[in-house]
């Protein structure tokens, strides 16, 4: 029988996204592993340790009980709240209330959509980091925010340029996307910055929202953009469980603002999913309270030893590089001989079998530079160096 040619078409808010970079660049490199290439991966983010023993046993001690696998509240259960908020006073000395300034999230990512949707009408203008993480631009094009870039520059720190901010014609802003310490490029916060970040929220009646997951990895002084007087009123804090507590598949994050602002959100969450299952949620509790020693070893120690190597990678490639960068990546701009940082990362991948993200990416200002992560054991990063080593790359 012959297929008649179907007239559905999709709604046309895809039109204005594609589908994600590591969504298609990880089929290829399977498919390359498929035919027995052996590719090594630095490119995720995704760390390759495990969450502390006693995470763990939580999760399988708590989930063995009979009564636990109903549907659990919006607002996460009052043990996790409170442990998000014994975190901030531990590690920001920021104080929170548990009840009514945080709201617990199935993963960033999906706090990025309530957010917009609780905050941007269709048309509204969103003030997004160039570099900066891909899903801020994605979703709210998807909720029909226009996108208006500001330029993060190596010479100017990757920091904003307030002067130039605030020349923009800022009419209809509602959000600005922050991350600090930044992805991609390593630029650690300083509680200057963000005393800057307020100001310009609080002058300009713009919610500046400050992406925080990589505060504890290769830093010795975590920062929270609500240790500055007033930031809870006109700012918002993300945080994840993915990346300092090693936990990137179980999605915990979380958002830390001011009552109304959460129920705002909830508003928008309550509508979209449920809670998360309960012994996952006495498990996140008790990572929240890992002790320094596990923070130590795994946030410090482990990612100082693999950043080593990381290093010595990049001096092979012949890129240049802040030494000072913090979080779980190495952000290095390409040589000037390469006419683009394609030329390079499809030459490793396909010549050293070696997956290095491309810094075009996170936006036109990352066309020259490369990102290496660090989630891969030591083992294969000195691998990796080898192969790409071995193929005597000519600056």
């Amino acid at each position: 029988m012959e297929k008649k040619q179907s007239n559905i078409q999709p709604a046309d808010r895809l039109a204005s996204v594609q589908e994600y970079y590591f969504s298609r660049k990880l089929k290829e490199v399977a498919q390359m592993n498929a035919q027995g290439l052996d590719v090594i991966s630095l490119g995720i983010g995704s760390p390759d340790m495990p969450p502390s023993q006693q995470t763990i046993e939580t999760l399988c001690k708590e989930a063995l009980k009979p009564t636990v696998h109903g549907y659990q509240p919006y607002v996460g259960i009052p043990e996790m709240r409170q442990g998000m908020a014994d975190f901030y006073k531990r590690w920001y000395n920021v104080d929170l209330d548990p009840n009514t300034e945080i709201q617990p999230l199935i993963g960033s990512k999906e706090g990025i959509l309530h957010v917009t949707l609780a905050f941007v009408n269709p048309g509204d203008k969103v003030l997004v980091p160039n570099p900066g993480y891909p899903t801020y631009t994605s979703l709210s094009k998807l909720l029909g925010a226009q996108i208006v870039n500001y330029d993060l520059l190596e010479e100017n720190q990757w920091q904003p340029d307030f002067e130039a901010l605030e020349k923009m014609d800022l009419t209809g802003v509602k959000l600005m996307w922050t991350n600090y310490p930044n992805m991609p490029t390593g630029a650690s916060a300083s509680l200057e910055l963000f005393e800057k970040l307020v100001s310009f929220a609080r002058r300009h009646n713009i919610v500046v929202v400050n992406d925080n997951p990589y505060s504890l990895i290769l830093n010795e002084h975590p920062l929270s953009l609500l240790q500055v007087p007033g930031a809870k009123e006109c700012c918002i804090e993300f945080n994840s469980m993915s990346k300092s507590q090693n936990m990137p598949g179980w999605r915990v994050g979380w958002i830390s603002t001011n009552a109304q602002f959460i129920q705002w959100i909830l508003k928008v969450k309550s509508n979209v999913d449920s809670g998360m299952f309960r012994p996952l949620q006495l498990a996140a509790a008790e990572a929240l309270h890992n002790s320094d020693e596990w923070h130590a070893t795994f946030n410090r120690e482990v990612y100082a030893r693999r950043r080593a190597v990381a290093e010595e990678i990049m001096k092979t490639l012949g890129c240049t590089f802040d030494p000072t960068q913090v979080g779980m990546f190495l952000w290095g701009r390409i040589p000037d001989s390469y006419a683009d940082v394609e030329e390079l990362t499809e030459r490793i991948l396909h010549e050293a079998r070696v997956f290095i993200t491309p810094g075009f990416i996170f936006g036109s200002n990352g066309k020259r530079y490369i990102r290496i992560s660090l989630c891969a054991k030591e083992e294969k990063l000195q691998e990796a160096f080898e192969r790409i080593r071995a193929l005597n790359i000519e600056h």
